[in-house]
């Protein structure tokens, strides 16, 4: 794996030789581990030239617009995998043959009750809580409710807590938003498939129990696809992280989930609604369009390009293709909101401004449409996209704790003052 090396020549110091590390596919990378021997270190802020980790999980390879989950292009699990044969997928880096995906989603089903004392936990909320900040809560609470099984070290109990979380994870969110609304909260029903469960959890009563579409089901479906893992990003960074100090799981998860609710990260889909609503109708384009393209206006566009993908997001494909389905489905014609957003992408689609700086739809853009057409509010999008995050946080948690690793302590360049002495507090100036 280290066939190659690479030499740093110090001013004043021999030269350092640093092994250079091939993985499967994408860059080579140098083993600078070496470094701090002679007293040195390594300054990458926001670790844009850093690898924290090694992965056998997803790689990413955004020049070319590739997202592989174990090997397997993420436009293929879309289109011919579910939700819960791509959890498994995540966590133990085979798709099961059909006696182990039965298996594997029967156990997850008869996990998906919480424990009925968690739903008094929530009455210590305020009812207009964000979201995300009751979910932050619940889900760190889990380890109160769960304690027969937080010995890391334990590969059955790691199992087993893997399995509660991505089962758990949708009885959680839509029990918080039915603490919202003020509803009452839906118990999960096992003969349903698991985005349909969810469905069912967020939008049934107990007065009135409808159909689920399997329109909106597949959709809903192919969103958590699309969402659950995607390599080192803040909040599997941060899941990481937490995990090297030996932190349970679900303490774990709930940093995750903090560092999702950030709108840099997974507040994305969010921002878009927010942004259409501050263009307000389809007359404004123009202007908006204009502010965008102005490099001196500090107006963006949300939605449209990525960090990570220089090309198309591959995902963004398969969520255009959802979302018209979604649209067809539910027959909205009239809604100011779309109508402008399907404005907006018919642009980016065809001005050589967005094209020439690869500056498409994304996954955000799309996931954003779908889900309010859907119904559910924009201030539970982040908490859709912690459901479906759990099982990519749960399996770096996982392969971490797998193998020898080493509690996160990052350096730093200090720059603050030198050592000085106490003045008397009489004699300050």
């Amino acid at each position: 794996m280290a066939d190659k090396k690479a030499q740093l020549v110090i001013e004043g110091a021999a030269p350092v030789e640093l092994p250079i590390l091939t993985g499967t596919v994408g860059p080579d990378v140098i083993d600078v581990r070496g470094l701090g021997a002679t007293g040195h270190f390594t300054f990458d802020p926001g670790f844009m030239a850093t690898a924290s980790c090694e992965s056998k999980i997803t790689y990413i390879d955004g020049d070319k617009g590739v997202l592989l989950h174990r090997g397997y292009p993420i436009e293929q699990l879309a289109e011919k995998s579910d939700y819960l044969e791509t959890c498994y997928l995540l966590l133990n880096g085979e798709l099961p043959n059909a006696e182990q995906k039965a298996q594997f989603v029967s156990t997850v089903k008869n996990h998906t009750m919480v424990h009925e004392q968690l739903k008094s936990f929530f009455n210590g909320f305020r009812r207009d809580a964000h979201p995300m900040a009751v979910m932050c809560g619940v889900v760190g609470a889990l380890s109160a409710f769960y304690h027969d099984s937080l010995d890391i070290n334990n590969p059955q109990h790691r199992e087993i807590s893997a399995v509660r979380l991505v089962a758990k994870m949708p009885t959680l969110a839509a029990m918080v938003y039915k603490y919202s609304m003020g509803q009452p909260m839906m118990y999960p029903r096992n003969d349903l498939s698991y985005a349909e469960n969810f469905l069912h959890m967020m939008f049934n009563t107990p007065c009135e129990i409808k159909p689920i579409s399997p329109v909106l089901a597949k959709a809903m479906d192919r969103i958590f696809i699309l969402h659950a893992d995607h390599e080192q990003n803040a909040s599997t960074s941060t899941v990481r992280l937490a995990g090297s100090s030996g932190a349970n799981p679900f303490a774990c998860i709930a940093a995750g989930i903090a560092a999702l609710w950030g709108p840099a990260h997974g507040g994305a889909n969010e921002a878009v609604l927010t942004m259409l609503d501050e263009i307000g109708d389809v007359s404004n384009i123009d202007k908006y369009i204009a502010k965008a393209k102005d490099k001196n206006d500090p107006f963006k566009l949300m939605g449209f390009g990525h960090r990570v993908y220089k090309n198309r997001d591959p995902r963004a494909t398969v969520m255009k293709q959802t979302c018209d389905e979604v649209l067809s489905e539910l027959g909205i014609k009239n809604d100011p909101q779309l109508e402008l957003a399907m404005r907006l992408e018919e642009i980016a689609l065809t001005d050589p401004y967005f094209i020439e700086r690869s500056l498409y739809p994304n996954v955000d853009f799309y996931s954003g449409i779908i889900l309010k057409a859907i119904g559910i509010p924009t201030s539970m999008f982040t908490v859709i996209f912690a459901l479906a995050r759990t099982v990519g946080w749960i399996s770096h948690w996982k392969e971490m704790l797998s193998s020898p690793y080493k509690i996160g302590r990052p350096r730093q360049l200090y720059t603050g003052c030198e050592q000085r002495d106490i003045v008397d507090l009489k004699d300050r100036k």
